[in-house]
């Protein structure tokens, strides 16, 4: 849309507040909101002033004057507003409104003019599908002299015992269930109708494989900018939905200990003047070359892109064997034990790769952003994933003898061993200056200091079930 129809919408629906929307570094929305008296065109093509020393990951209190520029084209009306109220997203402009290169946005944006300028594509495809756990209560506190969370579900297995209808569902047992025992339908039902409001297409909802509430609604792809545009827009529609019917929902990728956990796998393709460039129909798997070499890429890279899709220590309780989480770093044909899965399909215009290792702790646009550099630059070198030890290895992993896994790579055991691949290897992030050796820094520098030594630095409460009688 332009400023024109902008107006236009705000007259005939008669909003009555604008809110501004913008995300920190780390991957968390932020926003303003301006009674409707304040907003003309001059001040949509001008932009807002802001504060950039108040968010995580900006600007020193030194020079903390920047602007909000809105785009436009993300307007919608705000299905939670308590009066009429539209919602833009905004880029992140410096006061001379030179794009903000901390900016998660310009991020994703730098990636797909990157594409573009490399001639291998002119459009990149994603498919994120995320899941979550909606809980009917959560308590948490972590203070000098205490540590502790507790959660509840009415479905969980834990109240098995407690008087009730006795539909519970047993650990790794949610996948697919029927009413009453997937009580959460009604309200995923709602989600997805919050969701088709503001224009998001979606595909499907359905419980998911834990216990406790664990869910996923699909979407439909999009073009990378926009779809962490939907994603960003999908955890607020969610989480405020749940809100309304007295319940929480959290993507946090292990909630619960000894039951699944909650990803984001993240389809993905390249296509060039309207045909997709991961198809081959001779191919293992109908994958082209160009596929094989974007999959080498991931690979290659996936220790130190981990330090992007999976950005949090909680994300590491999910990444260990025997929950289904992706931690072999292989390639396979439809096999979910690898991180990365080739969907099976005989169809070009579905083929696609799979990463299976993500989470929605992370900041979509720089997640993305991330993926696409490192399938670039196995593109760009010529890689094949064959010849790299990366498989294909069509057999459950998990099942297989000592010696069968002893030359299969595993992902990063903890976040801090993440972000030290990250800071050895990153020259992939920073062609085209789609990153910066700036942004990398901060980020490295904002997850070590504020949640991993944060983490390592408290007494865990199982450790004194342990050692407190030691």
């Amino acid at each position: 849309m332009n400023v024109s129809e902008v107006m236009r919408v705000i007259r005939e629906k008669q909003i009555e507040m604008v809110d501004f929307h913008l995300i920190d570094l780390p991957g968390t929305w932020q926003h303003v909101t301006l009674p409707v008296s304040q907003v003309d065109e001059e001040l949509l093509e001008q932009g807002i002033p802001f504060d950039g020393s108040s968010l995580r990951g900006f600007r020193g209190i030194e020079e903390s004057d920047m602007l909000m520029l809105p785009d436009l084209d993300t307007a919608v009306l705000d299905p939670f507003g308590t009066v009429p109220t539209l919602s833009i997203i905004a880029d992140i402009h410096d006061p001379a409104r030179v794009p903000y290169q901390r900016d998660p946005r310009r991020i994703a944006k730098n990636a797909e003019e990157y594409l573009k300028s490399s001639g291998v594509a002119d459009v990149s495809y994603w498919g994120p599908e995320l899941e979550f756990f909606i809980f009917d209560s959560v308590r948490y506190a972590s203070r000098g002299q205490e540590a502790y969370y507790y959660l509840d579900s009415e479905e969980g297995y834990w109240n098995s015992g407690r008087e009730g209808l006795g539909h519970t569902i047993r650990p790794k047992e949610g996948y697919f269930p029927v009413s009453p025992l997937d009580s959460t339908y009604g309200l995923r039902t709602a989600m997805v109708k919050a969701l088709q409001s503001v224009g998001i297409r979606v595909e499907m909802h359905h419980h998911e494989v834990a216990s406790g509430g664990q869910g996923e609604i699909d979407l439909r792809f999009n073009s990378l900018t926009k779809m962490a545009d939907t994603v960003m827009i999908y955890k607020y529609v969610l989480r405020n939905v749940a809100q309304q019917h007295g319940k929480t929902v959290t993507f946090m990728p292990k909630p619960i200990f000894g039951d699944n956990g909650s990803g984001m796998h993240v389809h993905q393709s390249l296509w060039k003047d309207g045909q997709p460039l991961f198809y081959g129909a001779n191919g293992y798997a109908h994958l082209s070359e160009v596929g094989l070499a974007y999959i080498a890429g991931i690979l290659k890279h996936a220790p130190a892109l981990l330090a992007l899709t999976n950005p949090s220590t909680n994300s590491y309780r999910r990444l260990v064997p025997g929950y289904e989480a992706p931690v072999n770093i292989v390639f396979s044909r439809g096999n979910r034990s690898a991180a990365v899965r080739i969907p099976v399909t005989d169809q070009p215009a579905a083929s696609r790769i799979e990463f299976r290792t993500p989470d929605s702790t992370s900041n979509p646009y720089l997640a993305f952003a991330g993926c696409l550099m490192a399938g670039l630059d196995g593109i760009r070198n010529g890689w094949d994933p064959r010849k790299m030890g990366f498989g294909p290895i069509d057999k459950n992993i998990y099942a297989l003898s000592e010696g069968e896994r002893e030359h299969i790579q595993a992902v990063p055991g903890s976040f801090d061993e993440a972000l030290r691949a990250l800071e050895a290897d990153h020259d992939f992030l920073l062609a085209g200056g789609v990153f910066s050796e700036d942004l990398l820094n901060t980020w490295i520098d904002l997850k070590q200091r504020n949640e991993v030594d944060a983490v390592n630095l408290r007494p865990h409460p199982l450790e004194f079930e342990l050692y407190f009688n030691s």
